[in-house]
């Protein structure tokens, strides 16, 4: 079971509380009617899919309801952090990036 840590309420709680709402810091574009349907497909459906650290949003579903980003190693499933929605990225230890 996966245990994930809200940084709005402070609490590390099941997966089950939790859902994944895609890679974050993905930034939607001004004018949307602009983009050609290559870009459009680009923005909706292409994201990374590394192999270590992935940058991600989490929504606290079943408590404050609220999007947080969290940063989890794909390799071994495990949270290294969570940290608010709207900070910049979070910075990777250089051991658990390496890892």
């Amino acid at each position: 079971m996966l245990l994930i840590h809200c940084p709005y309420c402070d609490e590390t709680l099941p997966e089950a509380e939790f859902t994944y709402a895609g890679e974050a810091h993905i930034a939607r574009p001004a004018d949307p009617s602009a983009l050609s349907d290559e870009e459009w497909e680009s923005y909706l459906f292409i994201r990374s899919n590394p192999r270590g650290p992935h940058h991600e949003r989490w929504r606290h579903l079943h408590g404050c309801g609220r999007f947080f980003n969290a940063v989890r190693d794909t390799v071994s499933d495990r949270f290294l952090t969570t940290y608010p929605a709207g900070q910049p990225r979070a910075a990777l230890p250089i051991k658990e990036a390496a890892e």
